[in-house]
């Protein structure tokens, strides 16, 4: 069984097969569920934390790409449950480690010499376990601590393996789902590929890391490690090792007399200053990439996952930033929907009035003293608009969200009561530059100045026109489309299995498996009967609706 972990049919079976067991759980809970009272939101709620478990332990015993997936949905709290959340985050550290004497012999090929040669001493249990390498304290001959990281056994083969997988799962998650209709998922497959394929070549990790070294160096509160370049392979790098603990280990800080609020100051300008300017930034930024040292310097780890911000993007930033400046609600949604966050069908109106609201509201006053209890506030007022379909989530802006969100979770759980606005003030001025704010503030007062005062109220003339006939024919209509989805969820699934029957009996041909070479007719042939009569059923079911029945 260990050895099917590397078998293609059996990863892409085991992937697709869970995802298409998730849609039709879901499926089968919203058509048996009439009414959501408390008691449908509790049984809900349990069925969430099940396919989040199974979920989980799957993504431990295969590894590979459904390790990052998990942990990258662990981190969007914009539209992932929290049950969700809550079992996916174990698996930054939950990763199986791999045998040392694999490590041992790795570097040995890699250096093309005994470890005797390069190192005074080395672990033998690994210090970190990662999806794609294991971390080994080593000492090179000077005396020098290095964290070594190898390259996980056949790491490469699994993931291009799971990317074939992977296109899949978008590909039914976007004709099935409501969700997916709302995603450009070719556009986040693409982001999805480029970033985790980045992470799998320790060459660009290495240039990267050197990158980042360089940008940073005038900054004395962080540390980034020296790499050790005559070391370093495509599966191997070698880098100073930072002692210290994880950044949300206050109690470190309290023992060190670390000042806590210089620490968050530290991370909140280094983050911020990666966000704000084009170019590349830090795409993992857990707390075990974020080292708190004793002396009080920040270390950073970790530049396998790394994102680009374009100068378009800091553009459209910009401008969405001068529509809350100016009051300006048309120009945030304006630079909203050229950074591709505003579905085409949206009601432009309706989320104007949206942000509008939400933004009196926290400017009243909550804003002053910005903390957790804010934060949550703001993400249920994102999730009323997410969940309104007027907002996506543009793949290019993935893994910047993600950082963005990750940050912001490790600076209120070091520092709850922190003054983030106090801090982000004097960035955002630097950022624009007086003289752009002012060039915006004069543009709009002539643009204001021109435009006409009375506006036509299209969207209450539409509330007056639709009466109860057009709402309950949109419930109807709703309750069609999930029954036709239903139907096309099954379809796929016995095509599905029919593909996996084939591909079984085909291996077993080639190996010689008598046994297993009837189980491959078998599923075939029976998959085949199903997937021709459910086939039927929905094609009766088409021509029912398209005449009228």
């Amino acid at each position: 069984m260990k050895g099917l972990k590397y078998n293609a049919v059996y990863r892409f079976t085991v992937i697709v097969s869970m995802v298409i067991k998730f849609i039709f759980q879901i499926y089968l809970f919203h058509l048996k569920t009439a009414i959501w009272d408390r008691q449908a939101k509790k049984r809900w709620n349990k069925l969430l934390e099940e396919m989040a478990k199974e979920y989980r332990v799957t993504a431990e015993k295969l590894g590979g790409v459904l390790i990052k997936v998990g942990q990258f949905l662990s981190s969007r709290t914009d539209f992932m449950p929290d049950v969700f959340i809550n079992e996916m985050s174990g698996l930054v550290d939950h990763v199986p480690p791999m045998p040392y004497e694999y490590a041992k012999g790795l570097l040995q090929k890699e250096w093309g010499t005994d470890l005797g040669t390069h190192l005074k001493a080395i672990k033998r249990e690994s210090v970190a376990s990662a999806s794609i390498g294991e971390v080994y304290v080593g000492v090179l001959k000077d005396g020098t601590d290095v964290a070594i990281k190898v390259r996980r056994y056949r790491i490469e083969e699994i993931f291009h393996k799971d990317f074939i997988a992977l296109r899949m799962v978008f590909w039914i998650i976007k004709v099935l789902t409501a969700f997916g209709k709302k995603l450009d998922l070719k556009a986040l497959f693409r982001e999805f590929i480029t970033v985790m394929d980045r992470e799998l070549d320790f060459e660009q990790e290495l240039e990267f890391g050197k990158f980042f070294k360089e940008r940073f160096k005038e900054n004395k509160n962080i540390h980034i490690p020296t790499y050790y370049e005559d070391l370093c392979t495509d599966k191997v790098l070698v880098m100073e090792w930072i002692e210290g603990a994880k950044i949300t280990d206050t109690a470190f800080m309290k023992q060190h007399h670390i000042d806590v609020e210089q620490t968050t100051k530290t991370v909140f300008d280094f983050f911020m200053d990666q966000f704000l300017h084009a170019g590349e930034f830090h795409a993992d930024p857990h707390a075990g990439n974020i080292i708190i040292q004793e002396d009080g310097r920040v270390g950073i780890i970790d530049f396998g996952m790394v994102g680009e911000i374009k100068q378009k993007d800091v553009d459209h930033f910009k401008l969405f930033i001068q529509g809350f400046i100016l009051e300006n609600y048309d120009m945030v949604v304006e630079a909203l929907t050229k950074m591709n966050f505003v579905l085409p069908k949206a009601d432009k109106r309706k989320l104007k009035k949206v942000i509008e609201e939400a933004t009196e509201k926290y400017s009243n006053g909550m804003l002053k003293e910005f903390d957790g209890n804010a934060m949550e506030l703001i993400d249920e007022e994102l999730d009323v608009v997410m969940k309104d379909d007027a907002i996506q989530l543009p793949a290019d802006y993935a893994y910047l969200l993600r950082s963005i969100s990750i940050v912001a979770g490790i600076i209120f759980a070091i520092n709850p009561n922190i003054n983030i606005i106090k801090w982000a003030k004097p960035k955002i001025k630097d950022w624009f530059g007086t003289k752009s704010i002012a060039e915006s503030v004069a543009k709009q007062y002539v643009k204001n100045a021109t435009e006409p005062i009375l506006a036509y109220p299209r969207a209450l003339l539409t509330w007056l026109e639709s009466g109860e006939k057009d709402r309950q024919w949109d419930k109807e209509k709703h309750f069609i489309n999930m029954k036709h989805q239903y139907y096309l969820l099954l379809e796929i699934t016995s095509f599905i299995m029919v593909i996996v029957g084939f591909s079984i009996s085909a291996y077993s041909i080639n190996n010689s498996l008598e046994i297993m070479k009837w189980v491959g007719f078998i599923v075939t042939g029976i998959f085949t009967v199903i997937f021709s009569i459910i086939l039927l059923i929905h094609h009766r079911f088409i021509r029912k609706r398209c005449n009228g029945g």
